[in-house]
């Protein structure tokens, strides 16, 4: 009977012939393109012209190359490297079983065959093969997407550099505004063609993650894994770059606000459980969150930035591990205020004073892209443009409570 798979291609390698032929019309009748060769060289050549899905190979092949030479001679190969060999030995051979293991071989098949069991691994490793074949095509991607990253970062820097010389060299204010709206669309531009790789690199990441758990079919080693955790983590920090552009470039155009109504449930959510991710699991900080959170007039861009540098710097500061509560309560008459909280050593009233005075500053060649934001100065001037205030109470040795307070819906 054809199962009539895709055409998955399998190398059988054996020196009986009657055992080649019959694992010939077998594997054909199940629907996979057969290759067969009767000795190591054979086989070797065969792998490296045609690049088989997967290859039995029969152990014991007197007076040729073995079939451990053969699996330790595709296995030096980039080319073939991947290629998964099982091992076909006999019943009871346990020491050519773990030989052959070492030598990369990815499972055995005992003979006499037992044929539902030989369909079922064949079927099981070109499954796994092919989930492999995906990760490596999602770590292209991934690779060259950071290319990509570094490419902006680069016309950034040298857009910065361009604008300094121009603003040094501009008496009139006419010409200053025109540069800033031409940066302003470069760095719009420009960060929201990045915007979806990125994104679509972080979910395909995660999604790779889970299915390489111990239960499923794809199993990574040590290395593989973490390499896994390192691209998530570089796909998140250069999408929170591109936020930070995005954001520099409304602040740029200097245009009316258009504020839209917003929950702030989701503000929170969003810059807890995807941009500051990473640095949350670092510190291994538990955080308390408000069970109802109201709806404000705001500029979404413009809350993330005010809690991506509250949280992060309580990250830093809130003790060890960070012990963090946020929440909202009324402020009369017609307010809001929102509010986060830590556990950490507290500020002297001198350091409280000091925390707000500095304004926030429009030169380019002085602005700086943190893992956290742009600091408070940034906090600052973005909640007095939303008709707004900020703050923090605090004392030495009992934590610290900053908080921003803007008009109620």
């Amino acid at each position: 009977m054809n199962n009539s798979k895709s055409s998955e291609t399998i190398l059988v390698v054996d020196d009986v012939r009657v055992t080649g032929e019959i694992l010939l019309q077998f594997l054909k009748q199940k629907g996979f393109n057969v290759l067969l060769a009767d000795n190591g060289k054979l086989a070797i050549q065969m792998t490296q012209d045609r690049q088989p899905d997967l290859i039995l190979l029969d152990i014991m092949m007197p007076g040729g190359i073995s079939g451990f030479e053969v699996c330790q001679q595709l296995k030096s190969v980039e080319s073939t490297r991947n290629i998964p060999v099982l091992f076909m030995t006999a019943l009871n051979d346990n020491i050519n079983k773990l030989k052959g293991f070492e030598l990369g071989g990815a499972d055995y098949i005992t003979k006499p065959f037992q044929y539902d069991e030989l369909f079922a691994r064949v079927n099981a490793h070109l499954s796994i093969r092919k989930l492999q074949r995906k990760l490596e095509a999602q770590n292209k991607l991934l690779k060259d997407e950071i290319g990509r990253s570094q490419k902006l970062e680069m016309a950034r820097q040298q857009t910065q550099q361009l604008l300094k010389h121009t603003l040094l060299s501009q008496d009139e204010g006419t010409e200053l505004e025109k540069c800033q709206r031409a940066l302003a669309l470069f760095i719009r531009t420009v960060a929201n063609d990045l915007k979806t790789p990125l994104n679509s690199i972080i979910t395909d990441s995660i999604r790779l993650e889970k299915e390489s758990s111990p239960t499923r079919a794809l199993r990574l080693d040590t290395q593989s894994f973490k390499t896994l955790k390192k691209l998530q983590e570089t796909g998140q920090q250069a999408d929170n770059t591109v936020d930070a552009l995005l954001l520099l470039a409304g602040l740029f155009r200097e245009e009316e606000v258009k504020l839209e109504l917003l929950e702030m449930s989701d503000i929170v959510s969003i810059v807890i459980e995807k941009r500051l991710a990473i640095l949350i699991k670092h510190s291994q900080a538990q955080i308390k969150l408000a069970e109802i959170w109201p709806t404000v007039p705001g500029v979404r861009l413009w809350l993330e930035e005010i809690w991506m540098n509250y949280i992060s710097n309580a990250l830093k500061y809130g003790g060890k591990p960070p012990h963090l509560e946020l929440g909202a309560n009324p402020s009369p008459p017609d307010r809001v205020r929102f509010w986060i909280r830590d556990k950490g050593e507290g500020l002297t009233q001198k350091e409280q004073d000091q925390l707000f005075t500095t304004p926030f500053n429009f030169q380019l060649h002085q602005l700086e892209i943190k893992e956290g934001g742009f600091g408070l100065s940034m906090v600052q001037h973005l909640v007095k443009q939303l008709g707004g205030e900020v703050g923090v109470e605090s004392q030495k040795g009992k934590g610290s409570l900053f908080y921003f307070i803007l008009p109620a819906y």
